[in-house]
């Protein structure tokens, strides 16, 4: 891999790795503001807000200016949400101004990694994303839960005044990790491409982005990817809190270890994404369906698990499958998509069906918990659907592959006549 892409990596770690180990410390401020309990998904459904809104936005704006430097900028608007927290405004909002940040940053990144990485690298490259974006959830949710733990916040008393929230130290350091990305942003370099903007009318940019999501979802390869990660995305998003409750109400932990636990998917994600990088061709993406239904049963069985080293093993197993199952076809998305758009159009459309998948599975999920409807079923309903998604999307590929293997022998046999 080049040096370049090497260190669009590491600034992509850190500013990822802030994210998620904010997510847990605003979840631990909802406790100690005596905020309702149901407002921690809204944490992250008001960031995934903020990608589907801007995705018409985004994805031509880091094809025309140099992508690490917006992605630069997009950390100062990160930075603002936690001053944001600090001064007292309300976590979901601030969080969404979080998200505008990230919202942004998400098309500069990947755009950036298919023009400094070859075609016949790509599975590899986003086997190296994708393993960093997930090591940086495993130790985010790990720094998350350090950050909140008595023993930080027993010592961290003696800096603070009073008057403040105990969890101020706790988003200094969540500032100066920001700021570690910006600076390492600004030291990767320019991949030269640019690409028309067009109209900068919100309109033309919104019917433009709508005629994109059509030729992408029409591809055959393309469509198909698009439907899996969206799946993936949403799924794992909301598994995130399912996995935050169950920890909590069936092995008893507190919020600080239940982020440990939390971490075991990531561990397992990061072992499929190796393997997949390692062994799993561009050309062979789309077999790996059979390890998105494998993913989804899986699932099924993590709510009636009552011991933990057990949870902990069938954690990273459902986290191997889902990082076996969505590396390559994020890979060929990303070739689909560079080849019928441009990169960072393909990935403002894949930034913006993916997280209104989370969005639609977030709010689900929020009210079914306002519902009072129990965790077990939640869990196995959810794995159940994804089983039963990804099934069927095996199902009309083979028979996509079937209808392409006959026309190739009809013509084979018209042309031999």
């Amino acid at each position: 891999m080049p040096a370049s892409f090497l260190l669009l990596l590491a600034a992509q770690f850190a500013s990822a790795l802030a994210d998620n180990a904010l997510l847990i410390v605003t979840i631990d401020l909802l406790q100690q503001r005596a905020m309702p309990g149901w407002l921690a998904p809204l944490l992250k459904v008001a960031f995934i807000a903020a990608y589907v809104v801007l995705a018409p936005f985004v994805g031509p704006l880091a094809d025309a200016f140099p992508k690490a430097r917006l992605m630069t900028c997009m950390n100062a608007v990160k930075i603002g949400g936690v001053l944001a927290l600090i001064f007292g405004v309300h976590p979901v909002v601030a969080f969404l101004v979080v998200g505008l940040g990230a919202a942004a940053y998400a098309p500069a990144k990947y755009g950036l990694a298919t023009e400094l990485v070859r075609c016949d690298r790509l599975v590899v490259a986003n086997a190296w994303i994708e393993t960093a974006a997930v090591t940086a959830v495993l130790l985010g949710t790990g720094l998350g839960g350090f950050l909140v733990s008595p023993w930080l916040l027993a010592h961290a008393g003696h800096v603070v005044a009073d008057a403040f929230d105990p969890v101020l130290p706790s988003l200094l350091i969540l500032l100066s990790v920001y700021l570690l990305a910006g600076m390492l942003n600004l030291g990767v370099p320019d991949s030269g491409v640019r690409h028309d903007i067009g109209s900068l009318h919100p309109k033309a940019m919104l019917r433009e982005f709508v005629q994109a999501n059509r030729r992408l979802w029409r591809d055959p390869d393309g469509g198909l990817s698009l439907a899996v990660t969206t799946i993936f995305w949403g799924v794992g998003a909301t598994l995130q809190f399912a996995v935050l409750r169950w920890a909590r109400e069936t092995m008893h932990l507190s919020l600080a270890d239940a982020a440990f636990l939390q971490a075991a998917v990531a561990v397992g994600v990061i072992a499929g994404a190796v393997a997949a990088g390692r062994w799993v061709p561009l050309a062979h993406a789309r077999r790996m369906l059979y390890a998105g239904v494998a993913f989804g049963l899986l699932m099924t069985i993590v709510a009636f698990v009552t011991r933990l080293d057990l949870a902990v093993a069938l954690l990273i197993l459902v986290g191997a499958v889902g990082g076996l199952m969505v590396v390559p076809l994020n890979a060929l998305l990303q070739d689909r998509g560079n080849a019928l758009l441009s990169a960072g159009r393909s990935i403002a459309v894949q930034g913006g069906n993916e997280n209104a998948g989370v969005l639609v599975c977030l709010g689900l999920y929020s009210a079914l918990v306002a519902a009072g409807v129990p965790l077990c079923a939640l869990m196995v309903g959810l794995g159940a659907c994804v089983a039963i998604a990804l099934t069927w999307l095996l199902v009309q590929q083979r028979a996509r592959d079937r209808r392409a293997a006959d026309h190739t022998d009809e013509w084979r046999a018209g042309a031999n006549a």
